[in-house]
């Protein structure tokens, strides 16, 4: 008996395997943690400003380009059996005049590039959230099903001590003894269960969040939400960022057709170069040139470039489309399960209630000796499920409802009002605006040559 109640509370009120809970905290500072924590954030806005340096790359192809190259060596001219030495100094520069409308081309497609990136860390930003929200939903809900679960042990052992009670008086059978012991068996391998679901929760919670959950608090009343499901999926198709993303997909597409035939049209550079030798003979020189270039036969090269950017884009197209079906799949995902979860709690509740009825009759027939100590643990069982049931219903309105916000491209940590700072992807990109760019002359010339229709 002894062994028995030691094992009992070690079961009813946990482990020693749990370290210390830290204070409670709540599902904003849950949130706050796993959007300043997330490798995954961090990791998509490092390759967001990788693809910012694509414009500046781009900008750099209406910029002059300069070079410098120095030689020095000797010459040994074997009729006359004589060693001349010689130095000299080059500096190279050069200028694209007019390429065809390419440069600016890709300048447009890399300003594109940043909003697909942009959008990216914004789709990134909602699984991070939403794996956090799902993470501490799955915490209380499990702690939840452990404490149904101890409660369903205690109120077995309780039966088993009365039972042997009476068994050691002759009021019932062996037989009586052994059906609540296996209950109590039963009772036992569901805590164990539970402890283990938990501890497995805790650790996702761990990587969803960043750090292990503290004694969490309730969470707070669900987001504001569309009244129509047409009205979510006309905001999801609106503002999701896997919508806008393709858009900008089928905008560079489009984009790289213009610069795949541009390709084919002339060229034309400025080029200068100065040199500087030691030589007495030769001397310095000085050259400025404008040259021209026009691609006649690539051995069909260019043709075909036009032809797989143009079935690309017809892809882009299409991807779009889809784009638009997934999401508002999702849109009607999340809205059948808030639906069947609101369900599905009314009916928990009184399911729920039916059965604390059901239980308070049996115990109270039980007390006049025409219940068994097995029919009131069976009426426990059904109470202690139907609460069970009930925590997995309000688990899963949670789930679903922040599923609609993510669905709708809504579940950032601006929208959810955080209060904290967020991230400003813009930043960054303002920074290559104040790099070196080209001069004023130089503005103006694009400026004549856009008038004249070839920039």
């Amino acid at each position: 008996m002894l062994k028995l109640g030691l094992l009992i509370a070690v079961l009813i009120f946990g482990s020693t395997a749990f370290p210390t809970m830290p204070a409670a905290e709540n599902l904003t500072s849950a949130l706050i943690s796993a959007y300043r924590r997330s490798p995954q954030i961090k990791a998509q806005r490092a390759n967001l400003r990788g693809t910012d340096e694509d414009v500046a790359k781009a900008w750099a192809a209406r910029r002059p380009t300069l070079s410098a190259q120095a030689s020095a060596g000797i010459n040994h001219l074997f009729a006359f059996n004589s060693d001349t030495q010689f130095a000299t100094l080059s500096l190279a520069a050069s200028l694209t005049l007019w390429d065809g409308g390419m440069t600016d081309l890709a300048i447009r497609s890399a300003k594109a590039g940043v909003t697909v990136g942009r959008e990216t860390l914004v789709e990134t930003e909602q699984s991070v959230l939403l794996a956090a929200i799902t993470a501490y939903m799955d915490m209380r809900r499990d702690e939840k099903l452990l404490e149904v679960a101890r409660t369903s042990l205690e109120v077995a052992a309780q039966q088993v001590k009365a039972t042997r009670d009476r068994f050691q008086v002759g009021e019932v059978r062996r037989t009586d003894v052994s059906q609540v012991e296996a209950r109590l068996a039963l009772a036992q391998s569901i805590v164990a269960l539970r402890q283990g679901t938990l501890e497995i929760s805790r650790e996702a919670y761990h990587v969803a969040v960043g750090k292990y959950p503290g004694r969490l608090a309730p969470p707070p009343p669900l987001p504001k939400l569309p009244k129509t499901e047409a009205a979510a999926r006309a905001l999801a198709l609106k503002r999701h960022p896997a919508i806008r993303r393709a858009q900008a997909l089928v905008k560079i597409a489009d984009l790289n057709v213009a610069r795949a035939r541009a390709a084919m049209k002339p060229r034309v550079m400025l080029q200068g170069n100065l040199g500087i030798n030691a030589n007495a003979v030769t001397g310095d020189t000085a050259t400025v040139s404008i040259v021209g270039s026009v691609p006649i036969y690539q051995g069909g090269s260019l043709t075909s470039a036009v032809r797989k950017a143009q079935a690309l884009a017809q892809k882009a197209r299409f991807d779009l489309q889809r784009a638009g079906q997934l999401v508002s799949q999702g849109v009607n995902r999340a809205w059948a399960q808030l639906a069947i979860a609101r369900a599905t709690i009314t009916a928990r509740r009184k399911e729920v209630e039916s059965a604390r009825v059901a239980l308070n009759g049996i115990r109270d027939e039980a007390s006049l000796g025409s219940r068994t100590a097995l029919d009131v643990l069976d009426a426990e069982k059904v109470l202690f499920q139907a609460q069970t049931n009930l925590a997995s219903a309000r688990h899963d309105e949670e789930i679903a409802a922040y599923s609609l916000l993510s669905s709708m491209g809504l579940l950032t940590a601006r929208h959810l009002g955080l209060g904290i700072k967020t991230y400003d992807p813009a930043t960054h990109y303002r920074k290559l605006e104040k790099a070196a760019g080209p001069s004023k002359r130089g503005k103006l010339l694009d400026k004549i040559l856009r008038r004249a229709g070839k920039g």
